[in-house]
This record gives structure tokens, sequence and C-alpha cells, in this order.
């Protein structure tokens, strides 16, 4: 049986849906503001492989394929490291978006023996590379406003 991990995370973004949403579905440039994503390589039109890397020394490699494209709901299908899904609801706020993470996979490869006894860990290596997305995507928005 293999590991299986829930997460969701929610911030309020200082800029309009469209923006969130353009930046977002915008994955080759994630490197750019998304200090976790270390590489990302389009390999089709709604496809495109994704290294990530928090705090633990494992790199995660993942191919990441569109689902649904068009706001308030973007998802895209994870296989390699991880197979599920993820998930951003995009709600506008008074001028801003509150922005809603979710994310629900299993483990697969190389770090699902490890997954089971380094539950923790894991779970907190996640919440870092959100806290990274989080303010990223903030300041990436926030500039010229």
């Amino acid at each position: 049986m293999l590991a299986s991990y829930s997460f969701s995370a929610s911030w309020l973004t200082p800029a309009p849906v469209a923006a969130v949403a353009d930046t977002v579905l915008d994955l080759e440039r994630y490197p750019e503001w998304w200090p976790q994503v270390r590489a990302v390589a389009k390999l089709g039109p709604d496809t495109a492989r994704v290294l990530c890397r928090s705090a633990l020394p494992y790199t995660l490699d993942l191919v990441l394929d569109a689902v649904s494209r068009e706001a308030p709901v973007l998802e895209v299908a994870v296989s390699g490291d991880l197979d599920g899904w993820v998930r951003w609801t995009l709600t506008p706020v008074d001028g801003d978006t509150r922005t809603d993470f979710a994310q629900e996979v299993v483990v697969t490869g190389a770090l699902a023996v490890s997954s089971y006894v380094a539950r923790p860990l894991l779970t907190w290596n996640h919440h870092r590379m959100m806290r990274g997305c989080e303010q990223g995507l903030r300041d990436r928005l926030s500039v010229g406003r």
C-alpha cells in the first residue's frame, strides 16, 4: 500500500484573479518566483516536467498534466515521484485573490518506502515549500502595485 498525503493551504494574494491565474498557469516561470521549484521543462502544450526540492536533500521529479486551465479552478494531474492531483481555487476578494491550494497524492518510487516513517518530516518539508510558494507569489504579483 502506498503512502497517501492530503495537503491544503489558503492565503490572500494581492492581485486580481486573472493575474494570479496567469502566474500559476505559467509553469515555465515557476523557478523565477517559487524558490523550491528548481527546474521546469515543457513537454507539450499542457504537460511539463518539474523538479522540486525544499529543505530535505531529495529532489522530486514530477510530470504535471493540465486538467483545468480555466479560473476559478486550475488543476493538474501529477505523476512521477508523486501520483495524484493539485488544484488551485481562485476567488476574488476586494480586488485581491483568495488562493486555495489543495493536493492529494500518493508517494511512489524511491521515496515511497521511507514515506511511512518519515511522514512528519515530509509533511514539514511540504509546508515549507508552500510557504515559499505563498511568499513568492505575493512578491511577484505585488510588484508595481
